[in-house]
């Protein structure tokens, strides 16, 4: 079983502002609940998570009075704030990392991501899903996708990182952090023949995979998941719209 990381610590100065006057993004209200909290539940229900550090806001504690959440002060850059969670986590082995703002993530759908990272060697497992997927599924929501050899994909909100390979590669990781929602910023993080590939669609996850590892100085891998719901977060007000249309509906 694995140790979970969410990181909940953006203020809520963004376009979700005209949703709610939370102060903190994971406190919004969606459906009848904060984003925060179908998060968490998700992974505590899940069968491969066993224990939920939260990097955020210490009133987010009051939420989760259950031993198994943990919460730690976020205070700083995204990545920053993930370091300082690996602190209260078992750094020995990898750690599930979620964002906040994914509230239709499942526990089956936590359970099948990480069941597929088994390879002991990689440092990053990244998922992205079809957006055939999306589409079935959500029809109404907007995603930025990427055309590659495989499909068409859009990225994930969870991940599976060694502790441990992290400080190697943190200055070029908050780069691709920051761009992460722009495949064209991306590719030029990654060199002119990415730009060029990109363009044409010609570009293949196995490339990918090999120049992002090779940058990045640790071992990446994608990771192929047909469950949506990781790939949905709520980060605008149409997906506001459209996320608590769904979790309002009667069960």
């Amino acid at each position: 079983m694995l140790d979970a990381v969410v990181l909940a610590g953006s203020p809520n100065s963004g376009p979700l502002r005209e949703c709610s006057k939370e102060v903190n993004e994971a406190l919004i209200t969606v459906g009848d609940r904060p984003m925060i909290r179908y998060v968490v539940e998700a992974l505590l229900q899940s069968e491969c998570i066993r224990k939920v550090v939260i990097a955020g806001p210490s009133i987010i504690k009051e939420m989760f009075p259950d031993e198994a959440v943990e919460v730690v002060e976020a205070n700083g850059t995204v990545l920053e704030n993930l370091i300082r969670a690996f602190s209260a986590v078992n750094r020995t082995r990898r750690v599930l990392v979620a964002a906040c703002d994914i509230p239709l993530l499942t526990p089956g759908a936590v359970d099948d991501f990480v069941r597929q990272c088994r390879e002991d060697d990689i440092d990053f497992f990244y998922p992205i899903v079809p957006m055939v997927e999306i589409k079935e599924r959500f029809p109404a929501i907007t995603r930025t996708s990427v055309k590659l050899q495989e499909g068409t994909f859009t990225g994930g909100n969870l991940f599976i990182i060694n502790p441990e390979a992290v400080a190697r590669c943190a200055p070029l990781a908050e780069n691709f952090i920051y761009h992460r929602k722009s495949p064209i910023h991306l590719c030029r993080l990654l060199g002119l023949k990415f730009v060029l590939k990109f363009l044409v669609n010609r570009l293949s996850i196995p490339e990918l995979e090999k120049k992002v590892s090779e940058l990045l100085g640790i071992k990446g891998r994608a990771v192929v998941t047909a469950y949506p719901e990781i790939g949905i977060d709520v980060d605008k007000p149409s997906d506001y719209s459209i996320v608590s249309a769904y979790l309002d509906r009667p069960a």
